[in-house]
């Protein structure tokens, strides 16, 4: 899928993919989740519970989808523009976490402390 598709689609997984993950993808899949409950929510009827839908709650539903869609978009050029213009490969946030692919450190603690022990 394109950025665009998927930023509209799903925004959290768009800024994950083609952003950066520590950006923003909580807040932005947060805001994404109001929406779709938003739609849910007043497809069923809304607070009132009435047999129809409560369109002010589904419109609430499509502002919260559309706020998470454009926050997604600006994440991801903020992050491509980063890149042109630094050449780093990712944003100052994503340069806190390892690269994909990268060696992690899965040494187990416990055995540090029995070799800190042995040599103290």
């Amino acid at each position: 899928m394109t950025r665009v598709t998927l930023s509209l689609l799903a925004p959290p997984l768009a800024v994950c993919q083609f952003g950066c993950a520590t950006c923003c993808a909580a807040p932005i899949g947060v805001f994404w989740l109001a929406g779709m409950a938003g739609l849910i929510y007043g497809g069923l009827g809304g607070p009132l519970r009435s047999g129809s839908v409560a369109w002010w709650v589904v419109g609430l539903g499509v502002m919260l989808w559309a706020v998470a869609s454009i926050w997604a978009l600006l994440t991801i050029q903020r992050v491509n523009d980063d890149m042109q213009r630094r050449g780093r490969p990712r944003g100052p946030l994503c340069r806190m976490l390892p690269a994909s692919g990268s060696a992690l450190d899965e040494s187990d603690p416990l055995e540090e402390i029995d070799r800190s022990r042995r040599d103290g």
